[in-house]
């Protein structure tokens, strides 16, 4: 299922539980971008940078977060989020809205 985002969040596609979309970043300011956004929904358990990989706990469901690098200077955002095994679209959503309305301030 695709759906259309609003404004500079551009189209993001959505699957059961994942959320994921591109932007025009560089995978560093994705990076603080998504550690200052977990860091205030929720509790962040591990994190990789060289990997692209934030793992926490936000309103009670496992939240990963997933930045690769496309090229140089576009970046690729997953955001996966489940509750005792069942998907939670609805966190999932918010966190990557949240993530890229902050990226693109």
């Amino acid at each position: 299922m695709i759906i259309g985002g609003i404004g500079a969040l551009g189209g993001y596609v959505v699957s059961p539980d994942t959320v994921e979309g591109v932007s025009n970043n560089e995978a560093s300011a994705a990076w603080d971008a998504a550690v200052d956004v977990i860091s205030i929904m929720g509790t962040i358990s591990e994190q990789q940078q060289e990997a692209g990989i934030i793992i926490a706990h936000v309103q009670g469901a496992k939240v990963t977060v997933t930045i690769s690098s496309i090229n140089q200077s576009n970046i690729k955002l997953t955001v996966k989020a489940r509750k005792s095994f069942l998907p939670k679209i609805s966190i999932a959503q918010d966190v990557f809205v949240k993530i890229m309305t902050h990226l693109n301030e």
